[in-house]
């Protein structure tokens, strides 16, 4: 007997009493066939004192683990594959014949004549393992093998699992029992293609299709007769037949050649001439690494977006109570996933960022976008790659000096952190004055329309309270002073020119008048999560969030996908819709779930949006519709991205963070330049990196796609507010101009002189003229009288060229 033959893992028949047991089950199955109740009585009587007819013979429903695969949103793009057996089951059409015949021949070579229990396989392996020979045989058919598997799949505790696989008389006599029922129940075929596509082939190959990967990188219906040969080989004995290792190569090798093909050959599925043909087919030495999650994403650059979608699946309930539960689902449900991610779209970001800044920057340049109206996660890029530490390779130091001394080590340039969309160790960062938007939307919700005038000073003394030794109290005051960003700023704003140049000194009034508790609600209501704890103390404490005057400033940590979200949630009419990865999910019997479809909600009123989203227009460079920006901070973002635009951008102190969102009817996106690993750094981060990566990365994503307009307020009320006619003033007296304009019922400042047919010292007229929001601000700019003519050639103001004296 050759060595092979003494190889099976899973030896039912390794002691005296198994071999007492198999010489009763040759004459009870035997009986059973004319006496089956009487027959199996007696023998249960000698194997535990249970009648065989008691013994359950209907198999429990069971699924065995599938893969699930998840695909960009062209549904045909895999991203990556989850699983815990790397197993997908295939119909038996799709499986090659030579590899059914070679099961065959390897594990029951009458398959086809029995009923499920090969009566002279018992009686044969009855009288050799009488013997003195070291070689045992088994009798278990192709049918009790799968009953096996298939208790073992459909166990619902521990004990049952060892029930089904522990090498007992009474297992065997259960598989039997078992067997002879679902022969009356499935057809061989049926039975066969079950049995391949459960069946173990090591190197974490379950079922065939998976083995025809694994070993040959191709499908089951395209198995060459000697490649068939061998995985059919394998199933005996996986661990001991691994063609990866010395040994087994030498032993598969044997059984192929010298027992499978042969067999073929003699069952005639084979002539001798192909048989000979197949031994000369190379066996491999090493097989196809297997990917298994994030970590082994087809294309790095999809990491950060897989890693998104596995933390949005743990976190759904409908998936299981447990993140156990869920997880197992995920790896071995053997879903189809289409995601949302748009394969163009997130190869253009990746390039934009590697144009821009380097992997190996301590810095993180991050993107993330969403699609407005529904939710769904387009694109997350990063420039890091998405993988696990590499002991060989490590990452630097931390630049965090504390952090470094402990011997942390920095995300660059590798890391399978959130760094976009947070969780885990990531909980955002501040993203500066992105936040104002959501004081325009409170201020607008409250009655404020976009025309609301403040005079905005160079310095503000607000009543909301803090340290008195800060730097931002006014001099010796309790009272946060806020200023703008470089000094200077001082003016009459609205919102539209205030947003345009990113006024704080017109911000912080306005959310003092509109209240910081609902300038803080609104951000939750489109999104913004607070994971720092401290924000989610002051979020969830209308009395906290009331003194939070900074909040409008951006204070909170964000990540760019909640701004992302956040801003898209203005482009969708004012429908908050929850981020998702998904576009469809699909189990393996082709019925499509629900889980992650758009889920939206009304953050605010489509007038509100749109009203909201016109002042959003003048940071990037567009017109606003029905304001003025007079300014911009990001005015390329326009020409750029050629298509209506909206966004804004934000810096914190010193320049810590730099942020822009830019987005059309389409597709908004957030980019953050930040270092993840050391907040409070001392590089100053520059919008020349991030700006130029965001409307890069949204004009690539436009182009060829038809322009559409914004749409405006169906109350224009919302814009302009109650307008009141500016009494003309022009060439009045100063102080008369102040007098009748005050009385109107204005607020009046005296601006700079202008040249104008006044006399100077009088009124040339007023900014704005003709009608403003009731209560607002007028300036009247004063005369400095006609401009004189610069002398002519002849001496005189403008004068032609004479001869003195003449």
């Amino acid at each position: 007997m050759t060595s092979w033959m003494r190889r099976r893992d899973h030896n039912i028949f390794a002691n005296a009493t198994s071999l007492l047991i198999c010489g009763l089950l040759a004459g009870v199955v035997v009986a059973a066939a004319a006496f089956p109740a009487a027959a199996m009585s007696g023998l249960a009587a000698k194997a535990g004192g249970e009648t065989f007819a008691q013994l359950p013979s209907e198999l429990k429903d069971f699924s065995s683990p599938q893969i699930t695969r998840i695909y960009a949103s062209d549904n045909k793009t895999q991203i990556s594959q989850f699983y815990d057996e790397f197993r997908s089951d295939v119909p038996l059409k799709e499986i090659a014949k030579p590899m059914r015949d070679a099961m065959v021949a390897a594990e029951d070579r009458e398959f086809f004549n029995h009923n499920g229990v090969d009566l002279k396989g018992v009686a044969r392996a009855f009288v050799n393992n009488s013997g003195k020979s070291d070689s045992k045989q088994g009798a278990s058919t192709i049918t009790m093998q799968y009953v096996r598997m298939s208790l073992a799949y459909s166990a619902t505790n521990p004990q049952e699992v060892v029930d089904a696989t522990k090498d007992t008389p009474k297992r065997k006599i259960t598989e039997m029992k078992y067997a002879l029922q679902v022969e009356k129940e499935l057809n061989k075929d049926q039975i066969l293609e079950r049995y391949l596509n459960i069946a173990p082939f090591g190197n974490q190959a379950y079922g065939v299709f998976a083995a025809s990967q694994v070993y040959f990188n191709k499908k089951p219906k395209d198995l060459t007769p000697g490649q068939a040969a061998m995985l059919a080989g394998m199933v005996k004995a996986p661990t001991s037949f691994n063609p990866t290792t010395k040994e087994g190569y030498d032993q598969i090798k044997q059984r192929r050649d010298n027992y499978i093909l042969p067999a073929m050959v003699e069952m005639g599925s084979l002539t001798a001439a192909q048989a000979d043909k197949a031994k000369k087919e190379a066996i491999p030495r090493q097989v196809r690494p297997v990917g298994n999650g994030c970590v082994s994403v087809a294309n790095n650059n999809w990491g950060f977006f897989c890693d998104y979608f596995y933390r949005w699946w743990m976190s759904q309930e409908a998936f299981g109570a447990t993140p156990y539960d869920r997880e197992r689902r995920l790896k071995s449900g053997g879903y189809r996933i289409t995601t949302t991610m748009n394969i163009e779209a997130q190869a253009d970001a990746r390039k934009r960022i590697a144009d821009h800044i380097a992997e190996m920057d301590k810095n993180a340049l991050l993107l993330a976008a969403t699609e407005p109206g529904t939710g769904k996660v387009r694109l997350l890029a990063a420039n890091r790659k998405y993988k696990l530490p590499d002991p060989a390779h490590p990452n630097p130091l931390s630049s965090d000096r504390k952090k470094a001394k402990a011997g942390v080590r920095a995300t660059y340039p590798n890391t399978t952190n959130p760094l976009l969309s947070g969780g885990g160790d990531i909980s955002g960062y501040q993203a500066g004055s992105v936040f104002k938007i959501f004081t325009i939307i409170a201020a607008l919700e409250k009655g404020y329309p976009l025309a609301y005038p403040i005079k905005a000073e160079k310095r503000y003394k607000s009543g909301y309270i803090i340290d008195r030794g800060n730097d931002s109290a006014c001099p010796g005051t309790h009272f946060w002073c806020p200023s703008n960003s470089g000094g200077g700023g001082e003016g009459v704003y609205d919102m539209h020119s205030a947003f345009a140049k990113s006024i704080n000194t017109y911000f912080v009034p306005l959310e003092e008048q509109v209240g910081a508790e609902n300038v803080v609600a609104v951000a939750k209501r489109f999104g913004v999560q607070f994971r720092v704890g401290q924000d989610a103390k002051y979020a969830n404490d209308p009395v906290s969030a009331n003194q939070w005057g900074a909040f409008t400033l951006g204070v909170s940590a964000s990540t760019p996908l909640d701004m992302a979200n956040a801003y898209a949630t203005l482009a969708g009419d004012g429908m908050y819709c929850e981020p998702t990865p998904i576009e469809q999910i699909t189990t393996q019997d082709g019925d499509k779930l629900d889980i992650g479809k758009p889920r939206c909600i009304r953050a605010t009123s489509k007038d509100v949006a749109r009203a909201a989203l016109d002042a959003a227009r003048c940071p990037v460079g567009d017109s606003a519709q029905m304001g003025r920006c007079n300014g911009a901070t990001a005015r390329q973002t326009k020409s750029t991205v050629k298509h209506p635009v909206f966004g804004k951008t934000g810096t914190t102190d010193a320049d810590k963070t730099a942020a822009l969102i830019a987005g059309t009817t389409s597709l908004v996106v957030a980019g953050y330049l930040v270092n993840p690993d050391w907040p409070d750094h001392r590089d100053r981060m520059s919008h020349d990196i991030v700006n130029p990566a965001v409307y890069q990365t949204l004009g690539d994503f436009m182009k060829g796609k038809p322009k559409e307009q914004f749409k405006e307020p169906e109350n224009r009320k919302i814009a302009y507010g109650d307008q009141k006619s500016i009494p003309d003033v022009t060439c009045d007296s100063l102080d008369d101009a102040r007098s009748r304009i005050e009385g109107a019922g204005f607020d009046v400042s005296i601006g700079s002189p202008v040249e104008s047919d006044c006399p100077a010292g009088t009124a040339a007229g007023t900014s704005p003229d003709g009608r403003t929001i009731k209560g607002g601000y007028v300036t009247i700019n004063p005369s400095q009288g006609k401009a004189v003519p610069p002398p002519g050639p002849g001496g005189q103001p403008g004068g032609p060229s004479t001869p003195p004296g003449r």
